[in-house]
């Protein structure tokens, strides 16, 4: 059989164009397949972004509110707790405060007025084995080194100066009397200094007695040596009366640089000097033109008194300063006071007579 070519070149021919048109359909259907997926992809991503997005909002919402709202809790439940121990440990304190200063107080307030005053210290200080000074034996035991017998009755039955002994005589053993007790002064200063802790509370009162009891001591020495007769305390050292209670008190003030208490001295002085009633100089002591004197040096005593007594509580409770370093604070505050006493009972008329004293502007006592 004879094979038409003209046949063959249409049947490929044919073939090519419905290869082709196969090709174009399949390019066509697989691009609109591709474009489906294409679409349905973005559409997919698009939305599980979006509901990934809205979710993970909502956690985060929900989370931030769940932690806020913890924190808020756990602020304030910490607040409350810390709020509550910090009261309590402040009403403890308080409490403690309280209690340690009524026991200082209760260890001091000798005149039962409930506070802590000059009178107080003088008191005790009184009754402290030693402080009281016997006038003639003191005397007679410092003029024995350097004069004869009838000098030092003369001395004992009036003064160093109606005796004839030079006021440069009476200043020396005035200067070594300082220095006396300054010495014994300065051991307690070292113990002022010693921590102890809430247990040394009652120890307080007894390291500012021993203090003022030292300035007592020199006090009433120095008051001997200078024209003054011996204070009025009773044998069993227990009672002052009030005349002696205020002229240590003037002593005191005078120590502490007053100019009133120091007008104060040389006007009792001069009344003991020129004789006046001895009952004219109890009452200018007691109620007359001294007294407000001795209240107003009485008042900054017992303002100085609280402050020294707790501010040396503390001390004691918080170990800040050293013994040594207390110690030699008070060791010269104590000479200098000291010394203030000598300079003032030194110009008097009791001390002094040959001085002409007409110019000095003193208290009155009549």
């Amino acid at each position: 059989m004879k094979f038409n070519t003209n046949n063959g070149s249409k049947f490929v021919e044919g073939l090519g164009n419905a290869t082709k048109s196969i090709g174009d359909k399949t390019k066509n259907l697989v691009k609109s397949a591709t474009d489906s997926i294409s679409d349905t992809t973005k559409n997919l991503v698009q939305s599980t972004n979006e509901s990934f997005g809205e979710t993970a909002r909502n956690f985060v919402q929900t989370t931030t509110e769940s932690i806020g709202d913890s924190a808020k809790i756990l602020v304030q439940s910490t607040t409350e707790s810390i709020s509550d121990t910090a009261k309590n440990l402040v009403q403890s304190t308080n409490d403690l405060a309280i209690k340690s200063k009524d026991l200082v107080i209760s260890a001091i307030d000798e005149n039962g007025n409930g506070e802590i005053d000059i009178e107080d210290i003088i008191i005790k200080g009184i009754k402290t084995p030693g402080v009281k000074i016997n006038r003639a034996n003191f005397l007679k035991a410092e003029l024995s080194k350097n004069y004869p017998a009838d000098v030092i009755e003369d001395a004992i039955a009036f003064n160093p100066a109606h005796a004839n002994i030079t006021q440069e005589e009476v200043d020396k053993i005035a200067t070594e009397v300082i220095k006396y007790e300054r010495n014994f002064v300065s051991g307690i200063s070292a113990a002022l200094g010693a921590p102890g802790g809430m247990a040394m509370a009652a120890t307080i009162p007894a390291d500012i007695i021993q203090y003022y009891g030292y300035m007592l001591r020199a006090t009433q020495k120095l008051l001997y040596l200078y024209g003054f007769p011996e204070l009025n305390v009773e044998d069993n050292e227990q009672h002052l009366d009030s005349e002696t209670m205020n002229i240590l008190i003037i002593c005191l003030g005078v120590m502490y640089g007053s100019a009133s208490a120091n007008n104060a001295i040389k006007a009792i002085s001069k009344a003991l000097a020129t004789g006046v009633e001895k009952k004219l100089l109890s009452a200018a002591l007691t109620k007359g033109s001294i007294y407000p004197i001795v209240r107003e040096v009485a008042k900054w005593f017992g303002k100085k008194m609280t402050k020294e007594v707790f501010a040396g509580f503390f001390k004691k409770s918080i170990p800040v300063i050293g013994g040594a370093i207390g110690g030699g604070i008070t060791f010269f505050t104590f000479e200098a006071s000291c010394k203030l006493l000598k300079d003032s009972l030194r110009d008097t008329r009791l001390s002094n007579p040959n001085k002409n004293f007409d110019e000095e502007a003193t208290i009155e006592i009549s």
